[in-house]
């Protein structure tokens, strides 16, 4: 699942686009499959939004919340991915972009009935 916040009249506009740049490069690099978009956008009034110095009203912020099993240079790639793309698509600059990635235990997810570890049925794989 990933979470992505920012200012409302900044993150509205864009959020179709910014849907599909990110579920792009979760599958370019990840390997999901096109139907597994699961995306939450939290818009929020600017005086809910407190962000660095330094940045624009277009900051963003995008957690992605994944199972264990992805490598270092995985994670990294898909960082990397996301802010060239973003940028390049949306115009937003990197330095306005935050990317944070969760990751817990399969055993932590819950899906379809059932844990992540008990899953066997999965379109895509985890240790890439």
């Amino acid at each position: 699942m990933i979470v992505i916040y920012g200012i409302r009249e900044y993150l509205n506009p864009i959020k179709p686009k910014l849907s599909d740049v990110i579920h792009s490069c979760m599958q370019s690099v990840l390997g999901m499959p096109e139907d597994k978009r699961a995306h939450r956008f939290i818009p929020l009034d600017a005086e809910d939004f407190y962000y660095p110095g330094g940045r624009t009203p277009a900051y963003t912020v995008i957690e992605i919340n994944m199972m264990e099993g992805r490598t270092a240079d995985t994670q990294k790639a898909l960082i990397k991915a996301l802010f060239q793309r973003i940028q390049a698509e949306i115009g937003i600059s990197p330095v306005d972009v935050e990317i944070t990635i969760k990751e817990q235990p399969a055993h932590c997810w819950g899906f379809r009935g059932m844990t992540g570890d008990e899953a066997r049925d999965l379109k895509y794989s985890v240790n890439v």
